[in-house]
């Protein structure tokens, strides 16, 4: 049995109780259908033990979950059960920057927008360092580190064979902050601007002159799932990844995320201004 079961490890088994929910089942129903205690059906929601494809299908069944798209796709989470990367930093970071890239890992479709911060996926690591110098309270040296590295290691998403679309919102707020300094502001949009060039990548940018938009305040993370009831919203907080699921969550999200896409400029005339703020510097 799981002790500490993974971010995705426990989203599956919060969806198996959704299921269960909706058919209006209780746990010890559940496990009477299915023959095995309630508390077998309860660590099986927790995330605490395996459940194999087969008895996903069946559980499916008796919850009269008509919606084969879900099943298949609840079915290829329990099967993958291949420990990632990420593994290496469970004693050096904390969990959810763990789950994090787990979820990326998986995401069919990934959608960013940032109004202070430079995305993740897209920082360099001189400018991702400036950043986690500035954390509170004050890093060790080796936590500054292993930080960095961990948000290099997360860009393999970006490179991999047949990667996920990926589109990034940045307000020109975050093209000025000069973290690092000068020389290194250059090399991060320099980068920027080749980022933008790979097919998969969408990078769009909200000028100043765009006034205010709903959305501002925040800096939002959408994954895209299987299918849309397994989507996940990530909010950077200062302290740490805050993830949301709730269906009501998610459509407000795609909703923003959306209207903040529909005002910036278009991929060409972003490039252009981010290539003109570079120039100036």
């Amino acid at each position: 049995m799981r002790t500490n079961p993974t971010g995705r490890q426990l989203r599956f088994g919060s969806e198996l109780r959704k299921l269960r929910e909706r058919a209006g089942l209780t746990a010890t129903h559940a496990g009477q259908l299915l023959g095995v205690k309630q508390n077998q059906i309860s660590n099986m929601e927790a995330g605490r033990v395996g459940v194999s494809p087969e008895r996903v299908r069946t559980l499916a069944c008796h919850y009269d979950c008509a919606d084969q798209d879900l099943v298949t796709a609840l079915c290829g989470m329990t099967a993958d059960r291949t420990k990632g990367w990420w593994e290496e930093y469970r004693d050096l970071l904390p969990t959810p920057l763990l789950d994090l890239a787990e979820v990326e890992h998986h995401a069919r479709h990934l959608r960013t927008a940032v109004t202070v911060h430079i995305p993740g996926l897209l920082q360099t690591t001189e400018h991702a360092r400036a950043i986690f110098r500035q954390d509170v309270p004050e890093l060790s040296p080796p936590a500054i580190e292993h930080r960095v590295s961990f948000r290099i290691k997360r860009q393999a998403v970006l490179f991999r064979d047949s990667p996920a679309a990926q589109q990034f919102v940045i307000h020109e707020a975050a093209l000025r902050m000069q973290f690092g300094g000068t020389e290194v502001t250059k090399q991060q949009l320099r980068h920027l601007l080749e980022m933008s060039e790979r097919d998969h990548v969408t990078l769009k940018v909200i000028p100043f002159s765009a006034g205010a938009f709903a959305g501002s305040g925040q800096s939002i993370y959408y994954l895209q799932g299987a299918v849309p009831n397994l989507d996940t919203v990530n909010l950077d907080q200062s302290h740490g990844p805050v993830f949301l699921d709730a269906e009501a969550q998610l459509e407000k999200y795609r909703v923003l995320l959306s209207r903040m896409e529909a005002i910036a400029l278009a991929p060409e005339t972003s490039r252009d201004f981010i290539h003109n703020i570079a120039q100036n510097l």
